[in-house]
This record gives structure tokens, C-alpha cells and sequence, in this order.
């Protein structure tokens, strides 16, 4: 199994309730293809680089996974479906690309 890098961007004006429902969306998504979720970070609202529809904050989910395959495409393609998602972005996690400390 590789380990990928799953970030999210919200809508940032969603509720405690509906930023949970979502939560569970995307797990039960994550799981539909096989992927098991490894770590999460749930960064909450934070001001965009650029405006992004009509919104300048989004709020940010940063999942760790565990998946076979090239799963990729199915998961984003599954999770820009929903009306509050506003970007998705799924990196298969390198070991080389973390930084090592001296």
C-alpha cells in the first residue's frame, strides 16, 4: 500500500455539524476505495492565497491514507462532487521529500 497526502479546502462558512457530516462523508468515500485514513488535520478556516469563487478563506483538511493501486482519480473525482468541497488534492507521499533533521 502507498501512503498519500489528501488536503481538502471547505467552504468556510459551514457549521460544526456540517463540517463533521462532511468528515464522515469523505471517510466513508476514503473507504469505498479502499483507502484507510492514517492520520488527520483538521486546520480549520485560513485566509486562500486567491480568491476561490467567492470566498477568500476556506477550511482546510489534510489527510494522511493508505491506499493500493492509483487511487487518485477516483477519490477526487468522488469528493468534487460535493457542494461544499472547493478544492481537492490528493500527492502520493515521498519519503524523499520530507526534510531530515541534523
Amino acid at each position: 500500500m502507498n501512503q498519500y497526502d489528501l488536503n481538502l479546502i471547505l467552504n468556510p462558512n459551514l457549521s460544526a455539524e456540517q463540517v463533521q457530516i462532511e468528515k464522515d462523508y469523505i471517510e466513508t468515500a476514503l473507504k469505498n476505495v479502499g483507502a484507510e485514513v492514517s492520520n488527520l488535520d483538521d486546520l480549520g478556516n485560513r485566509r486562500l492565497a486567491y480568491q476561490v469563487g467567492k470566498d477568500r478563506e476556506g477550511y482546510y483538511l489534510m489527510y494522511t491514507i493508505k491506499a493500493g493501486g492509483n487511487p487518485e482519480k477516483d477519490i477526487a473525482s468522488s469528493l468534487r462532487l460535493r457542494d461544499h468541497v472547493r478544492r481537492v488534492l490528493v500527492v502520493k507521499d515521498r519519503p524523499e521529500w520530507k526534510t531530515k533533521k541534523a
